[in-house]
């Protein structure tokens, strides 16, 4: 068999390692050669039901015993396989193209009968989840390191890594020094970061790069139509709507120097999601974007805890951005929240979200329509209060008007007392 043909066919062996930073992972090839490299953290949380309408959710990290069965490497794209616990993997496929490489999908997946890590779960199924990560553009013979928090955000799992340090299609065996930082990682004072294809190339730093957080931006002005607006409903097991989101909806974000705006066309956006009794998950797929929408409730109030917003190639290029500590439209358990007049929430320093003719009710769904709904300050009319103003000034200029006759009758008694 040819030397190419060899490389093809290789057999992955994986040396593994639980270091106080992270987990390190070594996958060799038949030669037992070095040929895929990967150091990090990684933790989970996923939402799983354990009784109808109820959920609950499981968080664990990824635990320093693992195999990589599974594991590949070859010429042009190469597969990291961590199996762990009761039939649970984690998997991140690599490509090369020319001198450049990238990870192009991160796969989770997770046996819901593992009672363990899923206590009291209704299913028994193996659920899977698969992801675009950001990590892009990466020299041959570089490794990729990310510090900071990265969180990949899905309608049921968010995984968190950290302290990442990898390289694929290592060369002749051995790790390389160089590195290719993530834009978290990259101070404010050098260029720029984006979201996507912003890593800088340097040698291995001595000392951690400090971290700091983006100044703020100012959002230009919407310039596209009004985007149409839509009702978009999820179902429960009995086929009435557990979730209502009504509006029309419109993005602008940021990559570089570049600001785009999309809407969000509702005759090609398919809506999923899932409902639940503490959080209720909607997703929006079209041809141009995903968005996933997390609401959470503390038994009294509902509101959006998290946003998720992944923008297609094809429509100004891949862009990533997410924000899970959000406090938006919130309004009390069974009723729903509503603003008609457009808004504009700055939901990263790179996302902006644009509503119109908004209403949305993600608990306490009864017949299938919205219920009374509590309106945002700008709704409000406050037109009454204008004659009530006008009226309050006249009783004061008469009442004014009253006592300077009163002083003035005064005084004029007095010039006439006699002496």
């Amino acid at each position: 068999m040819t030397r190419c043909a060899a490389s093809v066919l290789l057999l992955a062996f994986g040396v593994v390692f639980q270091l106080s930073h992270g987990l390190q992972v070594n996958v060799t090839n038949s030669k037992g050669e070095l040929c895929l490299y990967a150091n990090l953290m990684v933790n989970f949380s996923v939402s799983y039901e354990v009784a109808a309408d109820k959920n609950e959710t499981a968080v664990f990290e990824l635990p320093g015993k693992v195999t990589t069965v599974g594991s590949l490497c070859d010429n042009s794209s190469s597969t990291l396989q961590l199996n762990f616990g009761d039939g649970h993997f984690l998997s991140v496929k690599f490509t090369l193209s020319g001198l450049m490489y990238q990870a192009d999908s991160v796969i989770f997946s997770y046996n819901l009968s593992d009672s363990s890590l899923f206590p009291k779960s209704i299913s028994n199924e193996t659920a899977s989840v698969t992801v675009t990560p950001q990590i892009t553009d990466i020299g041959l013979d570089t490794c990729y390191s990310c510090k900071s928090k990265d969180t990949i955000l899905s309608s049921l799992v968010n995984m968190t890594l950290s302290d990442v340090l990898m390289q694929a299609f290592v060369i002749n065996g051995s790790k390389s020094d160089k590195i290719t930082s993530c834009s978290a990682d990259v101070p404010t004072t050098s260029a720029p970061p984006t979201t996507h294809s912003t890593n800088v190339t340097t040698e291995a730093p001595v000392t951690n790069t400090t971290t700091t957080a983006p100044p703020p931006t100012t959002t230009p002005t919407p310039t596209l139509p009004t985007p149409s607006t839509w009702t978009y409903s999820i179902d429960a097991e009995n086929s009435t709507a557990c979730l209502l989101v009504k509006f029309g909806l419109r993005i602008g974000f940021k990559q570089g120097e570049t600001y785009t705006e999309l809407n969000l066309e509702h005759n090609k956006t398919k809506a999923t999601g899932l409902c639940g009794v503490n959080s209720t998950h909607l997703q929006l797929a079209s041809d141009t974007m995903n968005l996933s929408f997390t609401f959470t409730n503390d038994s009294s109030k509902f509101r959006l805890h998290s946003l998720n917003v992944t923008v297609n190639p094809s429509s100004g290029g891949e862009f990533i951005q997410s924000n899970s500590n959000l406090s938006l439209w919130e309004a009390a358990i069974g009723s729903s929240y509503m603003c008609n007049k457009e808004q504009n929430y700055t939901i990263t320093n790179q996302l902006s979200l644009y509503t119109f003719n908004l209403q949305v009710q993600p608990f306490g769904v009864v017949k299938g329509d919205f219920s009374t709904a509590e309106e945002c300050f700008v709704d409000i009319d406050l037109s009454f209060l204008v004659p009530i103003a006008v009226g309050v000034a006249l009783s004061f200029l008469i009442i004014l008007v009253l006592i300077s006759y009163l002083i003035g009758r005064r005084k004029s008694r007095t010039g006439y007392q006699s002496v």
